[in-house]
């Protein structure tokens, strides 16, 4: 198997697919070496980690070309992703101590303790979009919990997977503890298919549904899944268009639309003030850089020319349906100029579509603003642009999504809070600042150092 740069064609990693007796071995490995590492304690997992936060930015250089070569993102983007991987560290210490960390009280005379346990060998599959950013929010908790992991990249970023195993052993993780797995679907079959403890996944919401009905039956195994979105952005009552434009413009179209929390359905109100937000949003699309992997454009390509031909597609299935193609979206090989839709009058289709394509609905009043905004099987993120105070209080308990921003883009999110929302967006294992609560299970204890017969009615 190889990957090659979207923007350029080149090759940037080619190597060997792994085989399912391979993927046999490395779970195997994983199991060996698991009985081990769930017993060391927990200060020397914390140090391991900090190392790999420190390997991490000693190779943030490497990781960030990796990714850019890979995925043909911007370097500058590039770069903010290696920073990421190295922050998530201190961020998972301290959602361990909070969430899964270690209790002890005294309750009616008895000695209680809570306690965490590792479940074991967690299969990471990780997504192309954040190649290094997301895996590595669900392998550095599931270390620091005392699991051990399989992790197969992404079939289209494979380099940046390679690298993990590098930070592993600058890291100084004993072996077996992590290993990686190359390969596309019949690798992932294979490693569904052996004796894991659990799947941590990030993809989309066809690939997570077959991994749910998958393990039906099967409780013993925990799954994590993040799905993505059909996320909505509300406007209303806003005196800086400009501003509310530019915030509509980022949710949707950074990092080309492959965020599963960008911005896909802008909710306008009809009118002059809809219209002049529109007409912003039209004019920062003929002006912002696009197309290439430098430091001074807003976003280079999507992952693939394949890709892109399915964004086309997309549009034009809406087009077809009488879609009002504001701004058309444009294709040369991988790269898309933003696309611009108003879907009022269509039944579009409730689909996430990873690509820089924002459909619009002009939708008068709040709380109808508010029904069309959750008109969606997913909920992941979803964002209000306004001036008043009392209408954000009054929206954001009525928005069915996990991450919900006040005059800030969709895609803020931080590590320090949780992400993952309801329906078709997961299954309610959000990750990030949570991602502790599905890398350990609950041990509670009731403890006496002596042994006393207990007291009860009828017994002698």
């Amino acid at each position: 198997m190889k990957s090659t740069n979207p923007l350029t064609g080149e090759t940037v990693w080619d190597g060997a697919e792994a085989s399912g007796t391979d993927v046999k071995a490395a779970v195997a490995s994983a199991r060996e070496a698991f009985h081990t590492f769930s017993l060391t304690p927990l200060a020397d997992r914390i140090a391991m980690m900090e190392r790999w936060a420190e390997a991490v930015t000693a190779r943030k250089e490497q990781i960030a070309q990796a990714i850019s070569d890979e995925i043909g993102k911007p370097i500058w983007e590039a770069r903010t992703e290696a920073g990421a991987m190295a922050a998530k560290v201190g961020h998972s210490i301290r959602a361990q101590a909070e969430r899964a960390g270690q209790r002890g009280f005294d309750d009616a005379g008895a000695a209680m303790t809570l306690d965490h346990r590792a479940h074991g060998v967690m299969a990471v599959f990780g997504p192309f979009n954040f190649p290094g950013h997301l895996p590595n929010g669900h392998i550095v908790p599931a270390l620091l919990a005392g699991n051990t992991v399989v992790f197969k990249p992404s079939e289209l970023a494979p380099s940046v997977g390679d690298i993990f195993m590098d930070l592993a052993q600058d890291a100084g993780l004993p072996d077996g503890v992590l290993n990686v797995v190359q390969g596309g679907r019949e690798t992932g079959g294979a490693l569904l298919e052996a004796d894991i403890d659990g799947l941590l996944f990030t993809g989309s919401a066809t690939t997570g549904t077959f991994f749910h009905k998958h393990f039906a039956g099967r409780p013993n195994v925990i799954l994590a899944l993040e799905m993505g979105g059909n996320n909505p952005l509300i406007v209303h009552d806003v005196k800086d268009v400009e501003a509310a434009a530019d915030i509509a413009f980022v949710s949707a179209f950074i990092s080309a639309g492959q965020r599963c929390s960008c911005a896909r359905r802008l909710i306008l109100p009809t009118g002059a003030f809809g219209d002049a937000v529109q007409d912003r949003i039209k004019a920062r699309i003929a002006s912002v850089p696009i197309g290439t992997a430098g430091e001074d454009v807003f976003y280079g390509s999507v992952v693939s020319e394949d890709a892109a031909k399915k964004a086309v597609a997309f549009e034009a299935d809406l087009r077809a349906k009488g879609g009002n193609s504001l701004v058309a979206l444009e294709r040369d090989g991988a790269v898309l100029s933003p696309g611009l839709m108003d879907v009022t009058q269509i039944d579009a289709l409730d689909e996430e579509i990873f690509a820089p394509f924002l459909q619009v609905y002009r939708v008068d009043g709040i709380d109808a603003q508010i029904a069309r905004a959750n008109a969606t099987r997913f909920g992941l993120a979803a964002g209000l642009i306004s001036d008043d105070a009392d209408l954000w209080a009054y929206t954001r308990p009525r928005l069915r999504a996990g991450i919900v921003n006040w005059n800030k883009p969709t895609t803020g999110a931080a590590s320090s809070l949780p992400f993952g929302g309801p329906g078709l967006s997961g299954n309610f294992r959000p990750g990030a600042y949570y991602a502790a609560d599905y890398c350990a299970w609950p041990q509670a204890s009731q403890i006496a150092k002596t042994p006393a017969a207990p007291e009860l009615p009828g017994l002698p």
